[in-house]
Order: structure tokens, then sequence, then C-alpha cells
């Protein structure tokens, strides 16, 4: 898969990760960074799954009740549609910055390299949902840039372990987050233009530099 040209006025920013690699503790510091960086554009941040009302409710069911790996892709994806529709596009066709934790990377990640499902069967449901248009250019809707948190499943378990309650995800094994690791390298190695790998071992001071100074590309 190779990076595609989105062509709205707005700049789509992704964080992507294993559970325990650190992503979530960077996104206020990258938020900053864009404000700076764009101080006439407004900033919007949000997260998959959910970032609207259908879509939490979903986040919840996904991230508590057991089902068929099928199900879970396909909820994933219904709940990525009402986010694309609802507030994705909006906000990138008025000009503005969206910053979201986590997007279809995780998919691929958690249900192909994870869950075992076939990366066709993901690509057709990426494009069902993901193929828009503007101004007579139709493109496949994709972050301008994807930071990667790349960390070990050995050592994100130590964190995860840590720090909070687990969902059904974070409850599951090092093989299972090696499987999702690999699957987000690979994915990341498709489309180098777009992907930023960040190794999350290093320390925070470390990481910002790297951030801020992928932030002054934009």
């Amino acid at each position: 898969m190779s990076s595609q040209v989105n062509h709205y006025p707005g700049i789509f920013i992704s964080f992507e990760g294993i559970d325990g690699a650190g992503k979530s503790t960077h996104i206020p510091f990258i938020a900053q960074q864009v404000k700076e960086r764009f101080p006439d554009k407004s900033i919007l941040l949000t997260r998959e799954p959910g970032g609207t009302p259908l879509g939490e409710k979903l986040r919840q069911i996904l991230l508590n009740d057991p089902m068929d790996a099928k199900t879970e892709a396909l909820l994933m994806f219904a709940s990525r549609q009402e986010h694309i529709s609802k507030v994705i596009e909006p906000a990138l066709l008025k000009g503005n910055i969206v910053i979201s934790d986590r997007f279809t990377d995780s998919s691929f990640a958690y249900q192909c390299g994870g869950r075992g499902l076939s990366i066709n069967a993901l690509n057709t449901l990426e494009q069902w949902v993901q193929m828009t248009s503007f101004q007579q250019h139709h493109f496949l809707l994709q972050p301008q840039m994807t930071f990667l948190f790349d960390l070990s499943a050995k050592v994100a378990e130590e964190r995860r372990s840590a720090s909070r309650n687990p969902d059904k995800f974070e409850e599951l094994d090092v093989g299972f987050f090696n499987q999702v690791r690999n699957e987000y390298l690979r994915r990341a190695s498709e489309d180098v233009k777009r992907f930023v790998i960040i190794d999350s071992s290093q320390e925070i001071r470390t990481i910002q530099d790297q951030l801020k100074a992928c932030i002054q590309q934009l």
C-alpha cells in the first residue's frame, strides 16, 4: 500500500502502537506543538474506537465484550465510518487539524496481526469506508503523518501491568502483542512516507525532541 495524498485543507495526524507503548502520554505534547506551529488552526483531539456518541458506545462493547474476530473487525469499521462522517471529514473540510489516538492501522495490527484475519478482507473494508472525494479528487482518507510508538511486547506488558486495569485486549499475552507489533511494522514498511517510527524505550525528553522536529516538517 502506498501513501495517499489527502486533498482536504486540514491536517490529519494519528498515533499508533501496542497497548503499553506509551503513545497516549505524548498526545498532549504533540497537540501543544501543533498549536504553536499552526496558531490560526483549530485542533481536534479524538480517538478510536470512539470519537462520536455511537462510537463511544461501541468502544465499551469492543473493549470488554467477547465476540467473534470478524464481528470485532466489522464493529471497528462501523465505528470508524461514523467517526469519519461525523467528526474527521467535517473538521478537515474546515481546514482544522485532527489528532486521533488510533485509526485504521490499529485494525490491521489487532484484527489481522493479533486475531489472524485476512489482510485482503480488511483492505476491502478500508477501501469501502475510507475512499472519498474532494474537488474532483478521489483518494483513500489516511493521516498525513502517523506516529508509531514501537516497543517490545515484553516491556509493554510490564508497563501495562503496573499502570491500569486491563481491558480485554490488554489482558492478552505477549505472543498476541508480538503479532500486533509485527503487523504494525509491516504496514509501516509499506508506507514509509506516512509513518514515523518512534523507539518508545527512549527517555521522554528524547522522544519529545523527535516529535517536535517532525511537527516542524508539516
